[in-house]
Formats: C-alpha cells, structure tokens, sequence
C-alpha cells in the first residue's frame, strides 16, 4: 500500500496528520484528546466520560439535533469513546463531505456546556452506570483495575461511580475542559482521500481562537500487589475470574513480543487457554490479552465457567499461564504472528482503521510507524524474545478478582 505521510503542527500546539491516498473511496478523521479516566481527579472522577456525551449537545453554533443531523445528511459513520487515557471523535465519510465533517467535529469539541443539558445528561450517565453494574465482566474489571492499581488513576472507573457523578457539578466539567481540551493536548489524524494542504488551512482557521494550556501527564509509577479477592452476588448462576499482572508499556520495544504472547496463550481460538478450558468443556470463555498504556502496561487473563468448576478453572487457568513458556514451540510463535499481521492488515485496509492506528500511535510514541514497518517488527518476533520478556515481566505480583453467586 503507498501512502502519502504529512504531518504538520500548528503555532497553538495542534498536532495534525495523515495518510494520503487519492485512489480511496473513502475519508476519515478522528481527533484524538490526550485525556481520560487517568487524567482526572478522585472528585471528578467520570468526567471526561461525561464530557464527551456533552459534546454531541450542542455548540453556539448548533443545537443537539443539528449536529445529529448534519452527520445524517453526510451518511456518516460516527462515534466517540472514552479510555482511561484517551477520548477520540471520529468520522468515515465520503470525500466529498470531508470539510464538512471537519467543521462539524471542530465545533462540537467547543461545546456549550449548559447547565441544562448537563443536568439531563447526568440522569443518562448515572443509567449508563446501572446498566454496567448488571453486567458481571463490567464489574468484574472495574474491581480488577481498583484492586491491582489501588489509588492510581489507573484504577478509576471510566464511567466514574453513582456518588462521583451525582456530586459532579458543571463547573469543575468546565474547568476540566478548558485544561484538557487545548490545542496542545489534542491530535487530528486522516486517512483515504485527504488533501493535507486544505486539511492545515481548515483547521488552521477552525481553531484559529484555540489556545494552549500545557496540559500534561502526570506518570505516578502504579504499585501493584499481590492479592486475591472474592466478591458475591447470589444472582449470577456463573463464576467469573479474572487476573492482572504486569507487561510492556505502549512505548516499549517489548510490545511486540507481548502481542504474539497474548495470542499464544490466550486468543479465543487455537491457544493454550483454549485448548486447556473450552475444548475440554471446563469454561465457556477463556482468554488473555495485552493491554499497553502510557508507559505502563498489563496482562489480562479472564474465564467463566459454572460455579461448581470455579476451583479446577483457577488451578488450570493460572497454572497454564505460569508453564506455558517452559515448553512453548516454534510452530506456535509463527502461528501467533500470521494471526496478528492477518488482523492489523485487514485493519490497514480501510481508511478509518488507519486513522485510528495513525491518531494513537502518534499520541503514544509521536512518529510515524507506517503498516510495513510494523508488520516487519511483529513477524521478526523469536521464540527467545518471548522466553526473555515472560523472564523479564514475570507474571507477578498479580491481582486475582472472583465474581460468583457463592
């Protein structure tokens, strides 16, 4: 694939990038805001999650039903998410309508934020929050990210808890964006038909009152320890258990080998895990995965089986985990990176999935690591660079979290 890389930053601090290629049918763009459930206070927690259904609201510009239907009208596809690092708003649209969705986009991230559209909203956020609450694997991470991370940021939930957004009042959202949503502290990220040039006049002139903060990230190091913790509700008829434990950063060399690792020992078809729980019909779901954040980083393993299993599910769940590396083949090491270059190539074929492997790896690392390269670094991944990162980052301490009905 031969795309075109441009990357340009503005005197405000705007950082503004994208991948050319005037054969797509196809534009997208996303803005990525460096902020999250990390970024905020014990107080405020589920603000920035808050935040972003107040952007979808209203403008000076636009009403809440403008903005719906103006994206309608271009036949977008769009959307926004909150992590515990990043709030992203995007849009796929035809290339015709780029500007558009352009101006659109630039305007929501300058909303309102009226009083009254905060108080209504609350009441959605605070269902949202119910609607979690009743789903075993939401509570079951929440308590897992509170347990591991303790006091850290880290272990905030991303929808913030009833007390914290029930005490929320506009002001402190407010506050909160004025210092998170500068210019400084966000990424604009393009891919498919994209004229770089119009792209800088237009955002240029969009965000031509737009002023820094010099919001910045605090990197507290997390102290994770050791424990294991029981919770019941007597209205599940499963057992759910779930496991952290440390790994590679989103900025460390390591990622790689802990992707392949991941899919190794605990992709939903074909891995250790599979082959050791839900073939032998012992759980109905068993996985683990790599999750890489802002210079820190974690491995999650996760199974759900019936409650009279629970013990023998824990014993062979953990004890995989720990062995696997003592005789692992390479067979499976080349089986795993086929896997993973398979998924990030399907992903690098649509302009949106380049955007959001563009946006974030430029908020991570700030350069540019086009899908050749990437590829190259995953498939030149050895049998000895797992066996040196499992010794590295051994899987300890670790958080254990059980969820049952006993």
């Amino acid at each position: 694939m031969a795309f075109e890389f441009c990357q340009r930053t503005l005197p405000n601090g705007l950082s503004i990038l994208a991948e050319c290629d005037p054969s797509a049918h196809t534009s997208a763009v996303g803005f990525f805001v460096r902020a999250g459930a990390r970024d905020e206070s014990l107080a405020d927690m589920g603000v920035s999650h808050f935040l972003e259904h107040m952007m979808f609201k209203g403008t000076a510009r636009r009403s809440a039903d403008d903005v719906n239907r103006e994206f309608d009208e271009m036949g977008a596809s769009y959307n926004a998410y909150t992590s515990h690092e990043n709030t992203v708003y995007y849009a796929r649209v035809l290339p015709e309508y780029l500007w558009r969705s352009v101006d659109l986009l630039c305007d929501m991230l300058r909303p309102a934020l009226r009083e009254e559209d905060f108080t209504v909203e609350k009441k959605v956020i605070l269902e949202e929050i119910g609607m979690y609450n009743d789903r075993p694997q939401w509570r079951l991470q929440d308590a897992l990210l509170e347990h591991y991370f303790g006091e850290h940021p880290l272990g905030y939930r991303v929808l913030g808890t009833v007390q914290s957004i029930t005490d929320l009042p506009v002001s402190r959202m407010r506050a909160y964006f004025q210092h998170h949503y500068s210019p400084d502290n966000i990424t604009v990220a393009a891919a498919g038909r994209v004229d770089f040039d119009r792209l800088v006049d237009e955002l240029s002139r969009l965000t031509a009152t737009w002023t820094p903060s010099g919001a910045a990230r605090k990197y507290d190091a997390p102290l994770p320890v050791e424990r294991a913790v029981s919770l019941v509700d007597a209205k599940l008829n499963r057992h759910h258990v779930a496991m952290l434990c440390p790994g590679p950063g989103a900025q460390d060399p390591r990622r790689y080998a802990a992707r392949v690792l991941a899919d190794v020992l605990g992709d939903s078809e074909g891995s250790r895990l599979y082959w050791a729980l839900v073939d032998k019909g012992l759980a109905d779901e068993a996985e683990f995965s790599f999750m890489p954040q802002d210079r820190v980083g974690c491995f999650l393993a996760y199974a759900s089986c019936d409650v009279d299993r629970a013990e023998q599910v824990q014993q062979t769940l953990l004890s995989t985990i720990d062995h696997f590396v003592q005789d692992i083949d390479p067979a499976e090491i080349a089986r795993a990176k086929n896997k993973v270059a398979t998924q990030a190539t399907l992903q690098g074929e649509s302009p949106t999935g380049r955007m959001r492997n563009l946006g974030s790896s430029w908020t991570y690392l700030r350069e540019y690591l086009p899908l050749d390269v990437e590829l190259s670094r995953l498939m030149a991944v050895t049998i000895d660079d797992i066996r040196t990162l499992w010794r590295d980052l051994p899987p300890t301490p670790r958080t254990i979290v059980k969820l049952g009905p006993r």
